[in-house]
């Protein structure tokens, strides 16, 4: 049996870009899905870029099937430290950071994770407008949804 590190069924890669920050905001996605590629914006008129993020990959994840093995890769240390590292404990902790205040984001958290639930998703990170062509176009796609809240 091939581990969820070995084989994949989908791939997602996500980007958000505020034009400052907080202000206008937009999130893209990219999904490949073997030979199929479909491309997702949005925009939002008041937000911040983690935010765009996390959009981002919860759009993402809302056009894969329940069960599905998706490998997210993105440009966000937010996103995934977030979940790989933060998310459990803030949930323990009644959605309180280690310094007891309130976890910013927690609606856009509490919806990833429900997506999660019923995913195997993989993270992984790439860095920033450095070539990945993916991410690439994921920040021009979050760039398309920003226009559409500016314009």
């Amino acid at each position: 049996m091939n581990d969820l590190f070995d084989q994949v069924d989908i791939e997602l890669f996500t980007d958000g870009a505020c034009q400052i920050n907080p202000g206008p905001g937009g999130w893209g996605v990219l999904i490949r899905h073997g030979a199929q590629v479909q491309e997702l914006c949005g925009g939002a008129p008041a937000t911040t870029n983690n935010r765009m993020e996390l959009m981002a990959v919860i759009r993402g994840l809302e056009a894969t099937a329940p069960g599905s093995r998706v490998l997210v890769t993105l440009d966000s240390r937010y996103v995934q430290d977030g979940v790989e590292q933060w998310l459990l404990r803030w949930r323990r902790n009644g959605w309180k950071t280690s310094k007891g205040t309130a976890v910013k984001n927690q609606d856009l958290w509490e919806e990833l994770q429900a997506l999660l639930a019923r995913r195997r998703v993989r993270w992984q990170w790439v860095p920033g407008h450095s070539g990945h062509v993916e991410n690439k176009r994921a920040d021009e796609l979050a760039k398309q949804g920003l226009a559409t809240v500016t314009t």
